[in-house]
């Protein structure tokens, strides 16, 4: 008699989604602990394995131990789980290999920690964590995910765990390009990138069970470096949640010096830490340096990124700012400007919603100097999707001058970083009038 399948009458809050390829063995001792374990959870869940294309009954032994079974359509291990993610609406996705490496007991330490961070990996390499693997394997696993982490900028040990617990909403409107195991790290880069939360939980992996594994060492290893390549841009471009953050940090020494003399800078102009709007805030230290400014953004990863690390953030646009007349003391526009038309509403709203007296300290290139159009040349090939391609409205130091003073504002002060960005500090009179 076949085991019952799960509870039907409720919506599955949690679905374990296993791969498997000529697995049954594996499968025949997995999935009753599998069901155990959920059942001490005491939650609604279903188990989906992904079948691609066993011929030793994998498919038979998991339905007759409750499993609903899905034939995989595309190749690959990437194939197999972006099966999986579609073949159910559970809100909580855990992903395990059908080896034995991974043991069912700890579904629950990653289900008791699910509020913590939107994806959690069962890490081998962070403290507590341990690997039972040969020891050329665990070299290759180790030059794996620490060259991807160094060269990724990414605060984490092990990108190439398959054991993990996903909420649905982070992998909705991912575009996974990668089919073999490399689909690992680019579902983790592509969700870091998008704002949300990773967090390692120490597990110790077990040498699998039955059979072999299905890992090809060169085929993998070219993938990998395609990804890589791939990845690199990601974390490079402004589609990063965090691009602005790690540019303060960045190897590049250029980069990084800006990014300091712009900070040091529009600090060094503020009069106060109260009262302040940061349009455009993105994910920069300015913002995270000012904890009771106001931060706005357009772009909701950004956002999402930010929330954990700052109270206070609204996202809109600069043309229509959600606030009342004269709401704040002092305005950061830093490098916006440059990236959207010069348009009366833009001036119109930082006017609105500054104070009498209040300041605007307004940062953009100056298309005047030719050192500028060399470096974001240069810029532009070096960072191919990062700022440079989305200036479209280029300010000159005395254009810019005429801009501010047409809508009212004394200018105070002007200083450079690197000879060629501008950074302006004026204020909007105390009688003001539009």
């Amino acid at each position: 008699m076949n085991p019952p399948a799960e509870d039907s009458a409720a919506p599955p809050q949690l679905a374990v989604i296993i791969p498997a390829l000529n697995e049954r063995e594996n499968l025949e001792i997995l999935l009753p602990a599998v069901r155990a374990e959920i059942g001490e959870l005491g939650i609604p869940a279903e188990i989906v394995v992904v079948d691609g294309g066993s011929h030793d009954g994998t498919p038979e032994a998991a339905r007759q131990r409750g499993a609903r079974v899905v034939s995989q359509q595309e190749r690959g291990y990437g194939g197999a789980l972006l099966a999986g993610f579609a073949a159910t609406a559970a809100p909580y996705l855990l992903t395990m290999d059908a080896d034995l490496s991974h043991r069912p007991v700890f579904l629950h330490d990653l289900w008791q920690r699910r509020t913590e961070a939107e994806v959690l990996i069962a890490s081998r390499y962070i403290p507590g964590g341990r690997a039972d693997m040969g020891r050329f394997r665990k070299v290759l696993s180790l030059i794996l995910n620490r060259t991807y982490g160094r060269a990724l900028s990414l605060p984490l040990r092990d990108l190439s765990s398959g054991f993990r617990m996903y909420r649905r909403a982070t992998l909705e409107g991912l575009s996974i390009r990668a089919r073999d195991f490399d689909a690992l790290e680019e579902i983790l880069i592509r969700v870091h990138a998008e704002g949300w939360r990773v967090l390692e939980v120490p597990f110790h992996y077990m040498a699998r069970g039955s059979g072999r594994s299905h890992a090809r060492l060169f085929k993998f290893g070219w993938a990998f470096l395609k990804t890589l390549g791939r990845m690199w841009r990601l974390r490079n471009s402004v589609a990063a949640a965090d691009y602005d953050w790690r540019a303060y940090d960045s190897p590049i020494w250029l980069q990084r010096y800006w990014q300091r003399a712009r900070h040091r800078t529009i600090l060094g102009f503020l009069d106060a830490r109260h009262g302040i709007l940061d349009i455009g805030c993105g994910s920069s230290r300015i913002i995270l340096d000012l904890p009771e400014a106001v931060g706005l953004d357009i772009l909701q990863n950004k956002l999402r990124w930010l929330r954990f690390r700052h109270r206070r953030l609204v996202r809109a646009s600069c043309d229509r700012l959600p606030f009342a007349d004269a709401s704040f003391t002092a305005l950061i526009n830093s490098e916006v400007i440059e990236h959207i038309p010069d348009t009366p509403e833009v001036w119109g709203e930082m006017w609105r919603v500054l104070r009498p007296g209040g300041t605007l300290i307004l940062g953009t290139p100056d298309y005047d100097r030719w050192l500028w159009w060399v470096l974001e040349w240069i810029y532009g090939k070096v960072l191919p999707d990062a700022y440079a391609h989305e200036h479209i409205t280029h300010y000159t130091r005395a254009g810019l001058i005429a801009r501010l003073q047409a809508a009212g504002y004394e200018i105070l002060d002007c200083r450079y970083v690197g000879f060629c960005e501008m950074i302006f500090k004026v204020r909007k009179p105390s009688a003001a009038t539009p």
